[in-house]
């Protein structure tokens, strides 16, 4: 099997950061697996608004419909983590993210998710409007 090349932080077009809290530890000393979840959420709700676009309308509400996570290494407290994202597929009311954790610039963890456009009245999915899909293509990684 070949070996896959780690992400590095300058592979991501979108990064955030969160600050490590005692409370996110575990009793062997490390930030607990969960917590990489909210990592990726913080990063994906941040790419989400981060345009000038409305990506979901008004009538619209993102939903996770899929998270993996591989992780790579442990992260200890106190400290701050980088969090990159992009784009690796855009659906007709879905897209496909990749997320990495970087530890003072160490890879330490890779999450993908899917997140679904749905409709708040019928909690069905919803395809997204021209300009909401032209702004997330525009960002479509090709890896």
């Amino acid at each position: 099997m070949r070996e896959t090349p780690h992400p590095v932080l300058d592979d991501f077009p979108f990064r955030t950061h969160e600050k490590l809290r005692y409370g996110d530890t575990d009793r062997q000393g490390h930030v607990n697996n969960a917590v990489f979840a909210t990592f990726f959420e913080t990063a994906r709700v941040d790419m989400l608004m981060a345009g000038d676009v409305d990506l979901k309308g008004e009538t619209g509400a993102f939903v996770l419909a899929r998270l993996a996570i591989d992780y790579v290494r442990e992260i200890h407290w106190p400290g701050e983590v980088e969090i990159g994202t992009r784009i690796l597929a855009v659906g007709r009311s879905s897209l496909r993210l990749e997320h990495a954790v970087f530890d003072n610039g160490v890879y330490a963890a890779r999450g993908e998710d899917v997140t679904v456009l749905t409709d708040t009245a019928t909690r069905k999915s919803k395809p997204f409007s021209d300009e909401a899909r032209a702004w997330l293509e525009a960002w479509l990684q090709k890896i």
